[in-house]
């Protein structure tokens, strides 16, 4: 057994690989929720959703965001509605009280649909459709990710990082507190970070089946150490069971140039160094890293496995999940080739 946790692109590209190196059927992946938006009264959940859209082989794969080749009939409406009746666009963010009278896993991270700032394909919007009606009928996040999953076939066990509402808001260095989302895709990331808050992670708790899956070996992927994995380390108790456990890293950085994304900006915000050694730092709980072998990081108290861990296809994919394996391996998560035989 062996778990992911998952966030942004890195550890979903990762995953392209990893079924080729363990059993998917003994895979669980723990997904980022704290990059979750209500927008129009559908909850959004976008790491959860690349994770479940590409082992359901219909992501699409030049944006690593929704579905391929879906259409965008309504969200091309709701624009041209906005235009028409002058109302504007861009994020919308619902008031105070409107934040706390919705549904609970709502909280923090409500937007009007007006406008709408995010694009959402039509069949991408059934999902959301879906999800957000069996909320609403009384199921848990978890149970309504385990029946989407159940529709997309897929084989590993995707979970939520818990079932409470945590949401991820920049701080500024303008004084303004915006959601994730709308740094990220409305602003294309251009204000300044001066912090980041993980809302309600202290009342928070990772569900029972990720408490479960976090007492296996677990990989974290080349995702954005901050706002991807960031949430998954605020709950309570996370931390201490990834100490407990094997735990092996691969950076996303090369030295201090980051492979895509906003990690570089984002880590500078919350004080750390924008490098391999920063996310070393940021993951004090992990006994091994892979690196890239040209990265020059010294991690003299950690087991390094390198290779190139550039990521662009499923073989760049399987290279790096063997060099997890055999970092695993050598820090007692399990033998080196065995996993990969039963795969096979």
């Amino acid at each position: 057994m062996v778990t992911f946790l998952a966030g942004g692109t890195g550890t979903p590209k990762l995953l392209d690989g990893a079924a080729r190196v363990w059993d998917p059927v003994e895979t669980a992946v723990v997904a980022n929720t704290g990059d979750d938006v209500e927008l129009g009264g559908h909850l959004v959940c976008p790491d959860v959703d690349t994770v479940l859209f590409a082992g359901g082989g219909v992501l699409d794969r030049e944006t690593w965001w929704g579905i391929a080749d879906d259409t965008t009939a309504t969200h091309e409406e709701l624009r041209r509605l906005a235009d028409a009746a002058e109302l504007g666009s861009g994020p919308r963010y619902l008031g105070d009280e409107a934040q706390t009278a919705g549904r609970d896993i709502a909280r923090w991270r409500r937007f009007s649909g007006v406008g709408e700032f995010m694009e959402i394909g039509d069949r991408d919007r059934a999902v959301h459709v879906t999800r957000t009606s069996l909320l609403d009928e009384g199921r848990t996040l978890t149970e309504a990710v385990g029946s989407l999953a159940d529709a997309f076939d897929l084989e590993v066990d995707l979970l939520p990082m818990s079932d409470d509402p945590v949401a991820t808001l920049i701080h500024t260095e303008a004084g303004e507190t915006i959601h994730f989302q709308e740094y990220w895709v409305a602003r294309r990331a251009d204000p300044a970070v001066a912090d980041v808050e993980f809302r309600g992670a202290a009342d928070a708790e990772p569900t029972a089946a990720v408490e479960e899956a976090l007492a296996d070996p677990v990989v974290i992927g080349p995702s954005n150490p901050v706002t991807s994995v960031g949430p998954m380390l605020a709950l309570p108790g996370v931390e201490a069971a990834l100490s407990a456990t094997p735990v092996v890293a691969v950076s996303p950085f090369v030295g201090e140039e980051v492979f895509s994304g906003p990690a570089a900006d984002l880590m500078a915000g919350v004080g750390r160094d924008p490098s391999t050694a920063g996310v070393a730092d940021a993951y004090p709980f992990a006994d091994a890293f892979v690196l890239d072998e040209d990265d020059p990081t010294d991690l003299p108290d950690r087991h390094v496995e390198r290779t190139d861990t550039r990521i662009d296809d499923a073989d760049d994919a399987e290279r790096v999940s063997r060099a997890c394996e055999r970092a695993l391996a050598a820090v007692g998560g399990g033998e080196a080739g065995s996993d990969a035989e039963v795969a096979e």
